[in-house]
């Protein structure tokens, strides 16, 4: 066998790998996920993660089978890692916003259905999470208007949730100050 055929040998075998990885990985989730219940939103992040982690491996292992020279790789990558920092530093806000929103996501006890209260004493929000963006926390207010509020702005305020009042009950009550 000469040189291109192996490498493409070992291109097809690595993307078996990545395949069955892929459906062990989906194997172990749904385990995880008949002890835990996890929420839809959190399944399809979690999904994106690991697929982005899986194609860096594919573009790694490609790159080991198919011999691409080490210092023009590194060249290519250190100009495309100043590229990202310079429009990152040039675009503080929204590196905030991503990772105020993975925070929301993974470390907060709020919950897209769940019912909260904004505590601000200019404009005090109350609503259902309908959805966390990786840049917006979106809120569906008993009035049904559908707010966004950047993820970074929602860490910086007090936040009522009310896990014992559901969504249901919360829009179908009659509004106290109407009695």
């Amino acid at each position: 066998m000469n040189t291109i055929h192996l490498q493409i040998l070992g291109t097809i075998i690595l993307f078996l790998l990545l395949f069955l990885g892929n459906l062990i990985f989906r194997a172990v989730l749904r385990r995880i996920d008949k002890r835990v219940h996890f929420a839809l939103e959190r399944k399809k992040i979690i999904y994106k993660i690991v697929h982005l982690f899986i194609f860096l491996l594919a573009v790694i292992g490609l790159i080991a089978i198919w011999g691409v020279d080490p210092q023009q790789l590194f060249l290519f990558l250190t100009s495309t890692l100043t590229l990202l920092a310079v429009g990152f530093i040039a675009q503080w806000s929204i590196l905030s916003n991503i990772t105020a929103s993975l925070i929301l996501f993974f470390n907060h006890p709020i919950h897209i259905g769940g019912w909260i209260k904004i505590v601000d004493k200019d404009m005090p929000i109350e609503g259902m999470v309908e959805n966390i963006t990786l840049f917006f926390l979106y809120i569906r207010t008993k009035e049904n208007e559908l707010l966004s509020i950047p993820c970074n702005q929602i860490l910086q305020k007090t936040i009522a949730a009310n896990a014992k009042q559901t969504v249901i009950e919360q829009i179908q009550s009659p509004n106290k100050e109407s009695i």
